[in-house]
């Protein structure tokens, strides 16, 4: 059982190629799990979580329905956005500059087998991290994230989740809107969630600009307090 997970930051990338990057590392601990079961092995599988902010980019997830995208290929390129049908779960989202995203790269049975949990610690870390920036987030039922408000007509969401798992494996992850520009989400309806709105660290907190390092920083220490895990950078 290995608890250490290698931490990556990989700046300002394309999404596509963190993507391939992604499913690169997937399928190499895949492989090593494949190979120890039928050589009987115990070789540790690696863990890994990569930060990364990307280029303007929609993405629609396996089960979603692609007329929650309310632009034409030509308004994409106008708007300097590229669009990926991908291989998680969930709806619509927008990923962009001033949002931290984060890919969790897990063999979940070097820590618990439970995707539900899973997604719940992912929620917390982020529920912990706003925390300490006094804002109240919850989870809002049925609707995987992060929420501000719920149970009331000003619910807003602050940070996407959407996951994939095979043999226990994870990737894809989480998108926390921190400086984002919040008007590439009038393009969509987020995560086809109508009538609800989307919100960031900035507005909530009406300032300029929030330190990305910063948020990284806490939501690594929170990552390390609920997966009981040691983070290598």
């Amino acid at each position: 059982m290995n608890k250490q997970i290698q931490l990556q930051d990989l700046g300002i990338k394309d999404y596509k190629a963190t993507w391939e990057y992604q499913e690169d590392l997937f399928k190499a601990i895949v492989d090593l799990k494949i190979k120890n079961r039928r050589e009987e092995t115990a070789i540790p599988t690696p863990n890994y979580l990569l930060f990364v902010e990307h280029p303007h980019v929609y993405t629609l997830g396996k089960s979603g329905d692609l007329s929650n995208l309310l632009l034409s290929e030509k308004q994409l390129e106008e708007k300097g956005a590229t669009f990926y049908k991908i291989n998680r779960g969930g709806d619509i989202t927008y990923h962009g500059p001033g949002q931290i995203v984060g890919y969790p790269i897990l063999d979940l049975e070097n820590f618990f087998t439970d995707i539900h949990q899973y997604l719940r610690f992912l929620e917390e870390v982020i529920i912990l991290t706003l925390a300490d920036y006094g804002l109240d987030c919850s989870r809002s039922e049925g609707e995987t994230g992060v929420w501000l408000g719920v149970g009331t007509p000003f619910a807003r969401k602050i940070c996407a989740m959407g996951v994939r798992a095979s043999r226990w494996v994870t990737m894809h992850g989480f998108a926390l809107n921190v400086n984002a520009d919040l008007g590439y989400f009038d393009h969509i309806i987020p995560c086809g969630i109508r009538g609800k709105a989307v919100t960031s660290l900035q507005v909530e907190l009406g300032v300029s600009q929030v330190d990305l390092v910063e948020v990284q920083q806490k939501i690594c220490k929170y990552f390390t307090q609920l997966f009981d895990c040691v983070l290598l950078r």
